[in-house]
């Protein structure tokens, strides 16, 4: 019986990065992939919102990604784009890439840090008791672990074995997606009427990406004819399409998980929440989702934690998953083509032109204004920290640059020496002598020192007399 720490179903974006945050603690980590090969079907839209990008960046491997991909602002709703130029981060932009260049990029750096991916395997169940996980797989073979995540998408294998219910809304509206070739040249760009919404692009290939809305709630797997006829219904022609490299099909099935864990087994990406494709937020959601999980899993694994404070992951991120599937409903009944929705589209375009809501519906679709409920106190507790320069005694130095191993950072702000040095956490004396600027909240007080997770998180803000830091380190990094 092969063994792990960690078993990980599914090698999209969400598990990759998952697993690179175990190992970047140590943890043996496996994932298991049913595809032979890294490549998915096609050159899928894809991208990364601002907090995405802080994120990788706290793992300083952002440049890789921005290397390949465009930035631009990307952020919008209802059809309103949100220009988050303005906001107080080093990236105050997204970043347009292809979601096969995303997950190549991510699997080369999970490579490197020595993560096991298993290909061509696929999981049929599991069973699991005090000490662990056994994973079945189709060729009858058995797999054991500590904990095992399912990364494995909208219908995934591992959240239905689970018995974890997957409550939600069902799909009013249905799209195909695909990659073709045309003989007549195609109408590109963004069409928009009342039978729903049509896009066009040319492809580096020279092929065409469409996505077409159709009449009626597609059913079973999608088809050429199906394209077809979607194209003729809305063009009156189907512009000659044929030889498909591939199609697929979307709703706006709105579902998410009752809860992200079960004992040993959790939820994470589309197995966990599922929702329309409106602002590009799923795959930033996985990511982040991932970012959350990996250190606190790793605390756990090698008991430095108990296994309760898993339940923070689901208490975090299930809220911020919640609020998705709201806004991605709400832009679906935007984008009805009736009369009556364009003029309430029109009114909220008006608003979002205004300087408050233009910040709060930013922050949210670009994932900056997140705040976990950590309890009362300074406005940073909960939130990201942001990205300053520091002066240390050893020179200058970002604070995402000290996040790159993913380790707990102590920022002593007062005093040098003033906060005695502990095993759990790197404990860095600096200054900074600038506003603290966070997005959409603005302008907060300077705190004297805070407490950040590996995740960026503020865990704790106090001063140089440290009330509250051994509760906080306890809670969140286990007991000295």
């Amino acid at each position: 019986m092969n063994e792990h720490a960690v078993l990980i179903v599914g090698g999209g974006p969400t598990g990759l990065m998952l697993a690179g945050e175990l190992s970047l603690a140590g943890v043996d980590v496996a994932i298991l992939e049913r595809r032979p090969s890294q490549e998915i079907l096609g050159t899928r839209a894809g991208g990364f919102h601002a907090r995405s990008i802080e994120v990788l960046d706290q793992r300083g491997i952002a440049d890789r990604f921005l290397a390949e991909g465009k930035t631009m602002q990307i952020a919008g709703f209802g059809g309103v784009s949100l220009d988050i130029s303005d906001f107080p981060t080093r990236h105050n932009y997204g970043l347009a890439l292809t979601q096969n260049h995303i997950e190549r990029i991510l699997a080369e750096w999970a490579q490197e840090r020595g993560v096991s991916v298993i290909r061509n395997v696929e999981v049929t169940g599991f069973t699991q008791d005090d000490t662990g996980v056994s994973v079945t797989l189709a060729d009858g073979r058995t797999m054991r672990a500590h904990y095992l995540v399912g990364c494995d998408g909208g219908r995934s294998v591992i959240r239905k074995a689970a018995g974890i219910e997957f409550a939600g809304w069902d799909a009013s509206v249905s799209n195909l997606i695909a990659e073709v070739e045309m003989t007549e040249e195609p109408k590109l760009g963004l069409h928009k009427n009342e039978r729903g919404v049509m896009a066009m692009r040319r492809l580096e290939d020279g092929r065409v990406g469409v996505v077409l809305t159709e009449k009626e709630i597609g059913k079973g797997e999608p088809t050429l004819r199906d394209v077809s006829e979607a194209l003729i219904d809305y063009f009156g022609t189907d512009f000659g399409v044929h030889n498909p490299g591939w199609i697929s099909r979307f709703t706006d099935m709105a579902r998410q998980a009752a809860s992200y864990r079960k004992g040993r087994v959790l939820l994470a990406g589309d197995a966990a929440h599922v929702h329309y494709p409106a602002g590009g937020q799923g795959l930033n959601l996985g990511l982040q989702d991932a970012v959350n999980l990996g250190w606190k899993l790793a605390l756990v694994v090698k008991g430095a934690s108990p296994a309760t404070l898993l339940d923070s992951y689901h208490s975090e991120r299930h809220p911020v998953a919640a609020r998705v599937l709201r806004n991605t409903m709400a832009a679906v009944a935007l984008g009805r083509g009736d009369d009556r929705t364009a003029a309430l589209g029109e009114v909220l375009a008006d608003i979002l032109t205004l300087e408050q809501p233009r910040k709060r519906m930013g922050g949210m679709m670009s994932g900056l204004d997140i705040h976990y409920d950590l309890g009362e106190g300074h406005p940073l507790l909960g939130r990201r920290m942001p990205d300053l320069d520091l002066q240390t005694a050893s020179g200058m130095v970002r604070v995402y640059s000290l996040l790159h191993d993913a380790k707990p950072l102590l920022l002593n702000l007062g005093a040098p020496g003033a906060i005695s040095k502990g095993r759990r956490v790197k404990l860095i004396d600096a200054s900074y002598g600038g506003a603290w600027e966070l997005p959409v909240l603005g302008t907060v007080a300077a705190p004297g020192a805070v407490l950040v997770r590996p995740d960026g998180y503020v865990a704790w803000v106090g001063d140089s007399g440290c009330a509250g830091l051994p509760e906080a380190l306890a809670k969140w990094f286990g007991e000295a």
